[in-house]
């Protein structure tokens, strides 16, 4: 008989005119990884809202059984103490402070009314072993990168004696080095009778580490597949997300054509002052009409800083080398100086710097063309209107009218609003940074399909993504940078993995 340590029966949640979990059932045995799939709305982190007391008891129907035991949570707190600790994606750490003293924030160590520090630092060092992160209690969480913070936010969680761990797409943000160590640590933490849900779209992961995978769509249960009794596969996966099969998530471009260069940098170096190095050293880059291009790169190669700087150089660094920009020479100060060139950047942190999420639709997308629909400086919101309803239809976004709040959209959908804000400039050169970082296979199916309605209309674009399949197979020549250099140009007959990774890493 199974020894479940978790059971939701028939949990049901609504907003205001949505119904986001209808009779979801989930059960999670003790000691186990499961992972929680599905598109971008279909309702995984509203359930685990539900379970960590984020919607307190009284917000739901159904019952929540925890260790045999039904839960009544009224608040995160509630959950936390009976040892179920959630991360989510956007880090919940204080990075002005020291690692020992986020990971008993709120959960501190005390000799009488005061804190003891001593104790409390011998402790983070237990628990950085226990996580393999070697790096002092001491050092200040700025000082990290993305996947060591991950692993500060697992530290914290054991540190209030988790024994249910649910992880948010833990790897979204991550390179493969770091995606991996963080893999294997759930495994370790498995080992140790640790129960794990994880949250995520990137397949392959998902097969490699899952003991069960539980898929929903559309706010329901779609079923439960479990790898000691049969083969889980993406397609499987794919087609209970998607209610069909996707034969080719990356779709040809039977009538391509390519034409003359639009942009090409030769001899291209920025210096990051605040860093004080070169971030981008001697790039030669050529972009063609009708021609989508990848850059390549482990974290921290270059490529988003040759993107920015390209893009009017937002961050100020300081730039030597040559710009041309449909056939013209160039030197771009600003990034209107770029939109006006042609050129258009969508940001890899949609949330932090690509949207404004507590506005509409309709205002993000009319963003960065406002003169466009104003008049004596006056915009005129009926033409913004029409804009807003003709990307919204054209890009398939999902909404349930244009005045909805962007920041309640789902991941994909706010992709797709990001993206037509950057059209609405009407550009004829598109910089697409992780394009599809962090949603589903039937959203990055879109995504790909409306970059080939693009560059078929005479659009090229520039696309910057860690994931190796999606710039093996939506780009027509690839770059491959490390250390802020272009150290090769593959084709697409003379790419693959192999070969990317073998320059990535020269």
């Amino acid at each position: 008989m199974a020894d479940y340590i978790l059971e939701m029966d028939t949990i049901s949640k609504s907003f205001p005119g949505v119904k986001a979990l209808s009779d979801v059932n989930f059960k999670v045995e003790r000691g186990e990884i499961h992972c929680l799939v599905g598109e971008n709305g279909a309702g995984k982190s509203t359930l685990m809202k539900v379970l960590s007391g984020v919607y307190p008891h009284g917000e739901y129907e159904g019952e929540i059984i925890y260790n045999g035991k039904a839960q009544q949570f009224r608040e995160i707190s509630d959950s936390v103490k009976v040892g179920i600790g959630i991360i989510y994606q956007e880090l919940a750490l204080f990075p002005d402070l020291t690692v020992y003293e986020n990971i008993f924030a709120g959960n501190e160590l005390k000799s009488g009314p005061f804190i003891n520090w001593n104790e409390t630092i011998t402790a983070s060092k237990k628990l950085l072993e226990k996580v393999r992160l070697r790096i002092t209690p001491e050092t200040m969480i700025r000082d990290l990168n993305v996947g060591r913070q991950q692993l500060v936010e697992i530290a914290k969680a054991l540190s209030k004696d988790v024994k249910l761990l649910i992880l948010d797409e833990p790897t979204a943000a991550l390179n493969e080095d770091d995606s991996e160590n963080l893999l294997q640590l759930l495994k370790e933490l498995k080992s140790q009778g640790i129960s794990c849900i994880m949250i995520s779209h990137k397949l392959k992961e998902v097969i490699s580490i899952a003991d069960k995978v539980t898929v929903l769509r559309d706010g329901k249960t779609i079923g439960t597949m479990d790898a000691q009794t049969e083969e889980i596969t993406e397609n499987k996966i794919i087609r209970s997300m998607v209610g069909r099969d996707i034969e080719d998530i990356y779709p040809k471009r039977p009538n391509q054509q390519i034409g003359e260069t639009v942009l090409a940098v030769r001899d291209w170096s920025a210096h990051d002052s605040n860093l004080d190095r070169q971030v981008v050293k001697d790039a030669h880059v050529e972009l063609k009409k009708g021609e989508i291009i990848g850059i390549a790169g482990l974290m921290g190669a270059g490529r988003t800083e040759l993107a920015l700087s390209i893009f009017g150089n937002p961050k100020h660094y300081k730039m030597q080398g040559e710009l041309e920009v449909l056939g013209k020479k160039r030197k771009l100060k600003h990034t209107s100086e770029a939109i006006k060139a042609g050129i258009a950047y969508v940001t890899e942190d949609r949330k932090g710097d690509g949207l404004f999420l507590l506005q509409d639709i309709r205002e993000n997308i009319s963003a960065a063309n406002l003169q466009k629909i104003a008049s004596g400086g006056t915009i005129n919101v009926n033409e913004e209107v029409k804009v807003a309803q003709h990307y919204k239809q054209s890009l398939n976004i999902k909404a349930s009218s244009l005045e909805q709040e962007v920041g309640k959209l789902s991941g994909g959908n706010q992709q797709k609003v990001s993206v037509a804000k950057w059209l609405f400039t009407e550009p004829k050169i598109l910089i697409l940074d992780e394009p599809t970082r962090g949603i589903d296979v039937g959203a990055k199916f879109e995504m790909y399909t409306i970059m080939n309605e693009l560059v078929d209309k005479g659009m090229s674009i520039i696309m910057i993504s860690s994931e190796l399949p999606e710039v093996l197979g939506m780009s027509d020549r690839i770059y491959v940078m490390a250390e802020g250099r272009i150290k090769g140009e593959l084709s697409r007959s003379e790419a693959n993995e192999e070969n990317i990774m073998a320059l990535a890493t020269q």
